[in-house]
């Protein structure tokens, strides 16, 4: 298969969903050697936070010199962002020709992978065959059934913050989830969690007890803030100074103290990682669509949250540095999303809203979506096509406006794409 036959076969299989299990994983890595057992992981779980904590510390493992595999979800603009070997996307070729071998295996199977499920396989064979001396392993859905747990142990599980989310797979309580994404913590590994509700922590704690696990926590009251611009933050983290992220948003302290504490379980476990290494990694760290400014004038910015817990962290954000100023949104969102609370969040920011249904079968209308925000008291506008919210975003925004784009790390690539395309 060429690079567009690959895309199209890994698309064709997308009917069958989220379908949650090991079955399928474990029988299609046994044909394809195992190649999981030659690696090593960090093994990511949690409702937001995932993303920018792993390329935190995919940044931090480059600059003390090891070879990093990444592996996330979603992708922003390319499919080829899932799979990175030091911040350099899988090539189309060699994702076309790993696809083209695993395919026969997959095509035989009765059972056949998720969608999923074949790209943790295309992963894992990727990251082997280039012989990563670690891979940041983000987890899709959960965590002791997703698909990335077929990996037998990790350097360290990391568990960023757990909220309500996907209830219908992972359970209907926080301390429910807590108990499901738990299921990556392995016998006598090291585990980091990210400082949070005392029921989620009791209920990692006592799964970090049973497989004799060392238990870290974060620590976000020794990230102490110094500043922010539009284009990093500042703080000190104990008796390190003048710590500079890229990644603007208040919620981002706490994904750094996660990191953070990440890069000590590791150090504890022998790694070999400099300050100036954890100095540098943090202010190189990329990664877009997370409060991401794309234009200065007018100011442009466009962030992934997409559940109540992820908007609120970002309302905190726009918050701290636009104080009280009113913000045009673009706004679109999955029908299967508490998008009411979602909306009693941003709306008090809102001057207006701009409509847009994502490129996503599982995507609210945007007619849908305006009629509830026009029944909450905020003005709001229904696009025909993502292209059309942008331009009409340029056109009614006044000096010193800020447009603000977010609900769906969906649309993000298409806002992203078309700007770049024509302005």
């Amino acid at each position: 298969m060429n690079y567009q036959e690959t895309l199209e076969y890994i698309a064709s299989i997308n009917w069958k969903g989220s379908v949650l299990g090991l079955e399928r994983i474990r029988e299609l890595m046994d044909k394809l050697g195992n190649p999981q057992k030659d690696l090593k992981f960090i093994h990511i779980t949690g409702t937001n936070g995932k993303g920018s904590t792993a390329a935190f510390l995919s940044s931090v493992l480059i600059e003390a010199g090891y070879k990093v595999g990444l592996f996330t979800s979603p992708y922003i603009e390319v499919f080829n962002e899932r799979m990175q070997i030091n911040n350099c996307n899988i090539s189309d070729e060699e994702l076309a020709e790993i696809t083209t071998y695993i395919r026969p295996f997959a095509d035989a199977m009765e059972d056949k992978p998720t969608e999923f499920e074949l790209n943790t396989a295309i992963s894992l064979v990727y990251f082997q065959r280039n012989q990563c001396d670690i891979v940041v392993f983000e987890v899709g859905m959960g965590g002791e059934l997703d698909s990335t747990n077929v990996i037998d142990f990790a350097e360290v599980a990391v568990f960023t913050a757990i909220g309500l989310d996907h209830t219908e797979e992972l359970g209907d309580t926080i301390e429910k989830i807590a108990a499901t994404k738990a299921g990556i913590i392995k016998k006598n590994c090291r585990v980091v969690l990210c400082s949070q509700a005392d029921s989620v922590s009791s209920v990692i704690r006592k799964k970090c007890w049973e497989m004799n696990a060392k238990l870290f926590v974060s620590e976000p009251k020794q990230v102490i803030f110094k500043g922010v611009t539009i284009d990093q933050q500042t703080f000190d983290y104990k008796e390190m100074k003048g710590l500079t992220i890229p990644l603007i948003g208040t919620y981002q302290m706490e994904n750094v103290a996660v990191a953070l504490k990440v890069v000590e379980a590791l150090r504890d476990g022998g790694w070999n990682i400099s300050d100036e290494a954890l100095r540098i990694g943090l202010a190189r760290t990329k990664w877009p669509g997370r409060f991401e400014v794309i234009n200065r004038d007018p100011l442009f910015i466009v962030d992934g949250a997409h559940n109540p817990h992820g908007i609120r962290a970002t309302k905190s954000s726009l918050v701290s540095i636009f104080k009280d100023k009113k913000l045009i949104f673009i706004f679109g969102v999955m029908a299967d999303k508490d998008y009411p609370d979602m909306l009693d969040e941003i709306l008090p920011l809102a001057k207006e809203v701009l409509c847009v249904t994502p490129d996503n079968p599982r995507a609210l209308s945007a007619e849908d979506l305006a009629r509830v925000i026009q029944e909450k008291g905020v003005f709001s506008i229904v696009n025909d096509s993502i292209g059309n919210a942008v331009d009409k975003a340029f056109e009614r925004a006044q000096k010193d406006d800020v447009i603000v784009a977010l609900g769906s790390l969906y649309m993000i690539g298409d806002i992203k794409k078309y700007k770049k395309s024509k302005y």
